[in-house]
């Protein structure tokens, strides 16, 4: 990595992490005057759109949107594979108001943490599975039927680019109880956004849409079926855009 490189990552961190400290400080005084709807975009878009902004002057890393016609004008779950940072940004921005799954200690980080526990997450204890996973069915559910989007990392953690996380059942299981479509997404951002250190690579990041999958019936096999096709997809869709090998080696990853 050249020196020239070097300063514009640096200059780039410095932006993105004072822009955020600004904006969650503004958040933490304006937003709980705000509808959600309103509140969703003055703290989450607008700034995922700086830092999406910022991405791509000062890294060069652009992206291109294939499928977007394939998504449906209802709120629905939404699963994607995870290898960086880049994508929360993103779909953040893309699609709203939505709501992730995260950490729960998260929310108790001064004024990120305070942002963030405003934008409705379903926040687990990674600790206890069994808690975590009634937590995104019985909350995610909850949004789904108020129109929110709920997007599910199914891997649990990020993955380095050229492999691919075992897909958890939670995204499938809270389609198939809330009746509603996966809609399934692949990207390939850890090739230019690499899940460790710092360096980032320009080009244009890959978002591959799919079309909505329902499950075939209900229940536990439904759930397992749905799930098994929107991995195949995944991983199709990812081998088609060169992440994936046509064998991909398969990483291990957390229950959710």
């Amino acid at each position: 990595m050249s020196i020239l490189r070097a300063i514009r990552i640096f200059a780039f961190y410095l932006l993105l992490g004072s822009s955020a400290l600004l904006w969650c400080t503004l958040s933490f005084f304006i937003a709980p005057f705000l509808s959600f709807k309103a509140r969703y975009r003055f703290i989450n878009v607008y700034w995922c759109r700086c830092a999406l902004w910022l991405t791509r002057v000062m890294l060069g890393i652009d992206v291109q949107v294939k499928g977007a016609n394939n998504v449906p004008e209802t709120p629905c779950v939404i699963v994607s594979n995870h290898q960086s940072t880049w994508e929360t940004f993103f779909l953040s921005a893309y699609f709203q108001p939505l709501s992730q799954v995260l950490k729960r200690e998260l929310l108790f980080v001064p004024f990120f943490g305070w942002a963030m526990a405003m934008l409705r997450p379903i926040a687990i204890d990674r600790d206890n599975p069994k808690s975590a996973l009634k937590e995104v069915a019985s909350k995610g559910d909850t949004l789904l039927k108020d129109g929110v989007w709920v997007l599910i990392f199914p891997e649990g953690t990020r993955v380095p680019y050229g492999q691919i996380g075992k897909f958890t059942r939670s995204g499938s299981a809270l389609a198939v109880n809330a009746g509603l479509p996966v809609l399934p997404i692949a990207h390939n951002a850890g090739r230019y956004w690499p899940k460790e250190g710092w360096n980032k690579h320009r080009g244009t990041i890959e978002v591959v849409i799919g079309a909505p999958m329902y499950a075939e019936g209900t229940g536990p096999r439904a759930i397992a079926a749905l799930n098994e096709r929107v991995q195949a997809w995944n991983e199709q869709a990812q081998q088609a855009m060169g992440a994936l090998p046509e064998q991909p080696e398969i990483a291990s990853t957390p229950v959710i």
